[in-house]
């Protein structure tokens, strides 16, 4: 993907810190998957879920074709703790020109509280701006979901504002926060 000096070439990439390890999902992924998107507690906030099986299948292989797209726009990551695939980590890039991405993650409550959403959101953000050499890096998250707001302030990123009825989920419209950092920011922090 070539764009503004933004380049993620088709290979497998992977991003690591001394606990985690973020890599692109494969096939078999989705039994993981399933442990934690089946849940009502983990999609309470979200358009989708709780998954079947099938759903769990359908999301691996949507995200292994986005994988080969070109300019590739989006990159999900299977997390991987104690060598166990836990939750999902995702960048997109939403603006070539502007240079925006966006991140986002989700964690199996078997390992909520032990930091390893601010690891992951540390590792997309710091992957947007070293690697993809963007300005503007962005996340949103439901008012109600104090923890990935908690997130989101851990590693520095400021909260903007409130999105008002921004997405449909199950239980009707829902507002967002929105939170952000600048690339000149990132470097102050890290």
């Amino acid at each position: 993907m070539r764009s503004e000096g933004i380049l993620i070439e088709h290979i497998k990439v992977s991003l690591s810190n001394e606990r985690l390890l973020l890599r692109e999902f494969t096939k078999n992924d989705w039994i993981d998957v399933h442990k934690y998107a089946s849940q009502d507690i983990v999609c309470q906030y979200q358009p989708w879920g709780p998954n079947t099986e099938e759903d769990s299948k359908g999301f691996i292989n949507k995200v292994i074709k986005d994988g080969t797209q070109e300019p590739r726009t989006r990159l999900v990551f299977a997390i991987v703790y104690n060598k166990n695939m836990i939750g999902a980590g995702e960048f997109n890039i939403r603006d070539f020109t502007n240079k925006v991405g966006e991140v986002a993650y989700i964690v199996n409550p078997d390992y909520w509280g032990r930091g390893i959403a601010t690891d992951v959101a540390k590792l997309l953000i710091n992957f947007g701006f070293e690697e993809l050499k963007l300005h503007r890096i962005y996340a949103t998250c439901d008012p109600r979901n104090i923890g990935s707001s908690k997130v989101m302030e851990k590693v520095g990123m400021t909260q903007e504002g409130r999105i008002r009825e921004d997405l449909l989920i199950r239980e009707g419209w829902r507002d967002s926060f929105l939170y952000s950092v600048l690339e000149h920011e990132w470097k102050e922090i890290t």
